[in-house]
């Protein structure tokens, strides 16, 4: 393997060079790289550290001149990267080039983005052996240009070259790549077609969208088309009454705040994703020197052959991108916690204590380094044959392990182990150039990936390197077919991937490469696109207002028939039908959209800054009512329900259960169990605990035989515990300070492998061959043990099991011989599966039947001892059956069970509890007493669905949980719902593949049963699985659905629900981003339903009823006028009387009404029930609109006729009368609606009757003014007021005298 070079850093002054000719010289550190379209961070400090070495002269590494590569006047299309391509031009031509050459470029820097359509040649020409890999200019780089110091006889003193003379642009590959055929992706260099771009994008509108898509959905609905044509109806002069500003300036007003709250809303998610966006992340960038062919023919002669390392050694360094810049083929280096930005194949994985030695040390160096350890266990001649045993040569390079968290993409819990392939772990970086690797189509499948990756060392050339390849025939891990000799190739699968929005768990960096990007990621394709969600409350407005629209329609009718279809003025019929409508368009009232739009954002503004919910966000403000009326929530269970932070809370060694203060006694029992004789000499090596060991109580304390007997018991649990898992030790440096930290694939062993730490018994060492257990209060190594074999756990096996050989002392192992030797198998698994292995035993049922009632995950665990006989035939029959190309799997799982599983020793049993989010219990119970049905979708599996179900209180206790899980056949399906049927207070629980099937082949029936349940859970559920099933409520029920979420995996679910809700989560904020409202706990939930729900949909229904009864009673009133009028169209209050009444006269009061409430926040929490009468929709609906148009047209009757009765029919005193009535009509009546009363409500109502009465003497143009200051103008108001407003107080009162509503029952009026 060639000598590992170190990263070129930024600020390195080091820099790769080549042997140098006598006159044909070049200073390399002169060459100046061309900038690139993406971003680079660390360009800038990069070129001038550049600037500063040519300055200081610290660049004296030189570069043959005939080594360089000339290219100028050569079109950038005429020359593609690639493998196996070559020039078409030679000898003369490219001398003249490199003479005449203005910007000739030594070094590219490959910033793991090739440029394909530069004016580049290949760099080496087409030889004996076939042609050289091309290695075109990259784009980004870290320098702005290049100077190239020629030979005197060479260069011309007239016009010296200037670094800006060497700039060139990265440019786009030509051809889109279909996103239906497989990809080949040359790794770190540019593609040959083109792919998207990596952004993420939860807008809902682009600039060219937004005004065709807001207009669209704002005329769709009824009355705001109704008062579009109304306003266009002003063209034309017969129809024209009054000024065309009345009908256009409110329409226009009403758009205008509708389009930019939607504006604004799009504006704020743009610059969420922009920062998700820009993020940034560190690539690798590889500098490439560029030879020229005819001077690298001249060499050739000389015998010398240019390599990877050697003359054309690639020199690696580090830039920044940001998120939204990488490509296809970049080289990412990820770090610990750091969110992966697109779907990658891992290449390289290194634990970060060695990330610096793997960068500078050589590969020997590293191997001595990292075999110290290894040298010291000295492992015996113990091989089993399996062949899952690494390598000699996984354990020289590292394995290429790392663990990456996917609950935010599939919302399971268990890390999971990712794997480089070996091929790729055991390269350089400045290898990664010479790998191609073929990768399918893009898919949803989050759990499936075929691909193939080929190496070819030193160019060898590639044939067909462009053609498209199937990634199902990547089985060969030699040279594939059409392949030049030397081409090394090995599959890849999903274990050497890792998707976008995953998180890397472990201390390690791992160096990937970018596969697919933005809308092609598994993320993206798994979520559906968002958007524009309309409220119930406007779905139920819009159709009310087409029957005032019927209702204006028939009374212009009847009006024009009364006149006889025949208009004195000569007018046609349909003229005069067409101006009643006009003159009755307040019937409609356009300001119903104002008011409600302006009502949404003050409850908004109320959400955002209740203290009660801090860090709550409104992302969405068109659909706050529809928190009020939410019938079913479908919640996420990791990161949502739970903390996904696993904690042993109870374990049972068969006679005595120890939990909570009791772990002080298992930590005694662990340091008497653990506590080694004093050595009596003093080179002697130290003796080991083995289960055989004797158990040494305390000298100090009365040791009964009983206690000694639990005392051995507790000891052989814990240490059956400290080392049946999967779990590796890692350091971490905290605060200065080194700091153990743990890795698995699943949260549980990690919380077992703490509890273990902390009763006495530490992991501070395990590798694929040894555990080593350290006694923490003496900090001395007590047990040590060698990995014969590992069983992991499996969903279908449900257990996980381990061979180990203990060593007696700490000297090295010896051979094992006959009974001498200690060799136990381990094993723990779910109490399901473990009870038929475990020998016979009288308390193991009610144990784990105690533990899951309290919600917690239990794990039986015991053990068998194994003679070296006896492992050495189950080692020889496993092997044999590992080889097996049919059965394999049952074959050794057989073997399994023949040999180990069968009567072993019951050590205990523990309970592990996933630590629930913050009051999640009350939370749940409050929201099941509101009304709603809480379902629970969750990726993760089964037995951990049950438990957490338990845990948190959706599943009551007692009540029966019907499983339907591993569903295959239609008929047990068919069972299952007939059985559901007659069981409605079941609980259902049901796995993914089971609610595929359902969904495939009963969706109605299944639905309509499910949707009666108090409770359903459904596990394994993808992303697409978990929106179907919120769209299927949706549908089939129509009420209002709830999604709640904090992965990205929920992104889909929550988009497709009425009310989406995002909670902040550790793992990343795509679902808060994505959400309608964003929350920071579950419990928070509650408040934002049952009282910012509640508020919302009462204060708009309240509102939207005022508007329209404000509208109708001033149509009934210009109805009347019309009658007394002979039943002609003219306008009873003109211009200004109509505007002002709509706006100055009334707005403010009636907008108050948004600050009433019915019932404070303390006893929308004490009674949840009140909840569920808003489901029902009581606050508006046909009933209530008919009491209140009943009520409008009495009123409007009665001020329209006691005015023409008291006062001339037609004249400004009739009109002050009238309209002087209708506005305090209107104000009594918002004052007699308010519940609770608000500052702001005073001010209100006192400040617009001060404006009204103000303004009075300057409505001289309308009004009789001094008519108006006359006591007979005043008794005349007064009594028109009472007969108005009398009848409908008085029915009031008696009705809430006979049937008083719910709140006034709990307010305990």
């Amino acid at each position: 393997m060639p000598s590992t070079r170190g990263y070129y850093q930024p600020t390195d002054s080091s820099f790769p060079h080549e042997e140098s000719d006598s006159d044909l010289d070049l200073e390399v550190g002169e060459l100046r790289e061309a900038p690139s379209t993406a971003p680079n961070l660390s360009s800038s400090v990069h070129a001038n550290r550049f600037d500063e070495d040519l300055q200081n002269g610290t660049r004296k590494a030189g570069t043959a001149l005939r080594s360089l590569r000339a290219n100028r006047g050569r079109r950038g299309d005429e020359y593609q990267a690639g493998y196996g391509q070559s020039s078409s031009r030679r000898g003369s031509e490219e001398a003249e080039g490199l003479i005449n050459d203005d910007d000739g470029t030594d070094l590219r820097d490959s910033g793991a983005s090739f440029t394909a359509t530069e004016d580049d040649v290949p760099l080496l020409p087409l030889s004996k052996s076939g042609r050289r890999r091309q290695r075109a200019g990259l784009g980004s780089p870290s320098h702005a240009g290049s100077k190239i110091r020629l030979p005197s006889f060479m260069s011309s003193a007239s016009r010296p070259t200037t670094p800006r003379e060497a700039q060139y642009v990265e440019e786009e590959p030509p051809e889109e790549h279909d996103p239906s055929s497989t990809r080949i992706v040359a790794v770190g260099q540019q593609q040959t077609s083109r792919f998207p771009p990596n952004a993420v994008s939860n807008a809902k509108y682009t600039p060219w969208s937004f005004l065709p898509r807001t207009l669209y959905n704002e005329f769709s609905f009824f009355f705001n088309m109704y008062f579009l044509l109304v306003a266009l109806s002003q063209i034309i002069p017969p129809l024209r009454i009054g000024y065309l500003s009345t009908y256009i300036a409110p329409l226009a007003f009403v758009l205008t705040i509708t389009l930019g709250k939607e504006a604004l809303d799009d504006i704020a998610r743009r610059r969420r994703d922009a920062e998700a966006n820009s993020e940034g992340y560190t690539v690798l960038g590889f500098q490439v020197p560029i030879f020229d062919s005819s001077m690298r023919t001249l060499k050739k002669k000389k015998g010398s052959r240019h390599s990877g390392s050697d003359e054309t050694s690639v020199s690696v360094h580090e830039l920044v991108k940001r998120a939204r810049d990488l490509k296809v083929g970049d080289v990412l280096k990820l770090g610990k916690d750091q969110r992966v930005p697109a779907d990658v194949v891992i290449l390289k994985s290194m634990m970060n204590e060695s990330v610096k030695t793997s960068m500078e040390e050589s590969p020997a160096e590293r191997r001595d380094s990292e075999n110290l350890l290894e040298g010291a266990l000295d492992e015996p001649a113990i091989q089993s044959d399996n062949a899952n045993k690494p390598s000699s040569q996984d354990d020289a390079e590292g394995v290429g392990e790392t663990f990456i968290r996917t609950d935010q993409l599939d919302g399971e819990t268990d890390w999971k182990l990712r794997l480089a392939s070996p091929l790729t772990q055991a390269l350089d970086p400045q290898e990664f150039l010479k790998l191609n690797i073929t990768a399918g189509k893009p898919e949803k499948a989050v759990n499936e990936f075929v691909g193939t990756i080929e190496y070819a060392p030193d160019g060898t050339q590639r044939k067909n390197s462009t053609s498209t390849r199937n990634p199902e025939n990547s089985d060969t891990t030699d040279v594939a077919d059409g392949q030049g000799p030397g081409i090394q190739s090995a599959p890849l699968s999903i274990d050497n991937t890792a998707w976008a929005n995953t998180v890397l768990a472990s201390n390690s960096t791992v160096l990937a490469v970018v596969i697919y990007t933005g809308p092609e990621t598994r993320q993206a394709l798994s979520t559906s696109p968002s958007r524009s969600k309309t409220g119930l409350l406007e779905n139920e407005i819009n159709s009310l207002t087409k029957i005032l629209c019927f209702l204006t329609l028939a009374l212009s009718i009847i009006l024009v028939a009364l006149e006889g279809f025949e208009s004195p003025d000569g007018h046609k019929w349909y003229v005069s039908v067409m101006r009643f409508l006009i003159l009755f368009s307040t019937i409609v009232p356009i300001s119903l959209r104002v008011n409600l739009d302006m009502g949404k954002s003050v409850y908004a503004w109320f959400i955002e800054r209740d203290p009660g919910i801090p860090g709550a966000v409104v992302r969405t403000s068109t659909i706050p009512e529809d928190l009020g009326r939410v019938e079913y929530l479908l919640s996420d269970k990791t990161g949502t329900l739970t903390q996904n932070e696993m904690e042993l809370k109870k374990i049972h060694v068969g006679t005595v259960s120890y939990a909570n203060e009791a772990m002080d006694e298992v930590t005694s029992y662990v340091k008497q169990g653990f506590s080694l004789p004093q050595q009596t000499e003093h080179n002697a090596p130290s003796a080991l605990i083995t289960p055989s060991s004797a158990y040494l109580a305390s000298s100090t304390t009365s040791a009964t035989r009983t206690r000694r007997e639990i005392g051995c018991r507790v000891r052989d649990v814990v240490l059956a515990l400290a080392l049946c898992h999967n779990v590796t030790p890692t350091t971490e440096e905290v605060d200065g300070r080194n700091v153990t930290a743990y890795q698995a694939s699943s949260p549980d062993e990690i919380a077992i492998v703490q509890w273990t730490e902390a009763v006495g018994l530490r992991l501070v060492h395990r590798d694929r061959k040894s555990i080593m257990l350290q006694a923490v209060d003496t900090g001395r190594i007590v047990v040590r043990a060698r990995i014969l074999d590992v069983f992991p756990f499996t969903s279908e096996g449900k257990r996980m099991g381990i061979i180990v050989q203990f060593a007696q002392t700490s000297e090295s192992f010896s051979e094992p011989a006959g009974d001498d030797s200690e060799i136990w198998f381990y094993q723990k698994g779910a109490d399901t599966v473990m009870s038929s292995i475990v020998a016979a035993n009288d308390w193991l049922e009610e144990e784990t039947s105690n533990m899951a009632r309290e919600g917690l995950r239990t794990l039986v665990v015991g053990r068998k001892k194994l003679s070296w006989q006896q492992y050495k035939e189950f080692s020889t029959s496993f092997a044999q059956a590992s080889l097996q190309l049919q059965g394999r799997d049952a074959a050794m799982a057989k073997i399994i069970r023949d040999f180990l599983e069968r009567d072993l020793e019951l050590l205990g049993v523990t309970g592990v509890e996933d630590k629930l989010q913050r009051d999640v219990k009350p939370s749940l119970e409050l929201l099941r007493n509101a009304g709603i049905k809480i379902w629970m979708l969750t990726g993760d599996k089964v037995e951990t669905a049950r438990c957490v179900a338990v845990s948190a209180k959706l599943v009551a206790r007692g009540q029966y949980v019907h499983t339907i899980a591993k569903l295959k056949s239609k008929d047990r399906a068919q069972d299952s719902l007939d059985f559901l049927r007659n069981k409605s207070d079941a609980c259902l629980l049901i796995d993914g593949d089971s609610l595929a099937l359902m969904l495939t082949h009963f969706r109605d029936s299944f639905i309509s049963v499910a949707v009666r349940l108090p409770a359903v859970i459904a596990c394994r559920c993808s992303p697409t699985q978990k929106a179907d099933v919120a769209k299927l409520i949706r549908q089939h029920t129509k009420k209002r659905t709830c999604c709640i979420g904090d992965g990205g995996n929920d992104v889909s679910m929550i988009q497709a629900a009425d009310v989406g809700v995002g909670i902040v989560g550790k793992e990343g904020r795509q679902a808060s981003l994505a959400a309608d409202f964003s929350i920071e706990q579950f419990c928070h939930l509650t408040k934002l339903l049952v009282w910012h729900g509640r508020n919302s949909y009462k204060r708009s229904a309240k509102l939207a009823q005022f508007v329209i009864h404000r509208g109708l009673i001033i149509s009934v009133c210009q109805t009347m006028f019309s009658i007394a009028s002979k039943f002609e169209p003219n306008a009873l209050y003109r211009d200004w009387l109509l505007v002002g009444y709509a706006t100055v006269y009334t707005m403010a009061p009636v907008f108050s009404l948004v600050l009433d409430k019915d019932v404070d926040e303390d006893l929308a929490n004490l009674y949840p029930e009140l909840y569920k009468e808003l489901t029902e929709g009581r606050s508006l609906s046909y009933r209530t609109f008919f009491i209140w148009v009943f009520v409008s047209i009495y009123q409007g009757s009665i001020i329209q006729g006691l005015s023409e009765l008291f006062v001339d029919i037609d004249g400004p005193r009739m009109v002050a009368v009238s309209f002087t009535v209708l506005v305090i009509n209107e104000l009594i009546m918002v004052a007699m609606e308010i519940t609770t009363w608000h500052p702001v409500m005073i001010f209100s109502l006192l400040g617009t009757a001060l404006i009204f009465f103000g303004s009075i003497p300057f409505l001289g143009g309308y009004f009789d003014l001094g008519y108006v200051v006359s006591l007979s103008f005043l008794w005349r108001v007064l009594a028109i007021l009472a007969i108005s407003l009398v009848p409908p107080y008085s029915a009031k009162l008696l009705r809430r005298k006979l049937k008083p509503p719910s709140y006034r029952k709990v307010r305990g009026l």
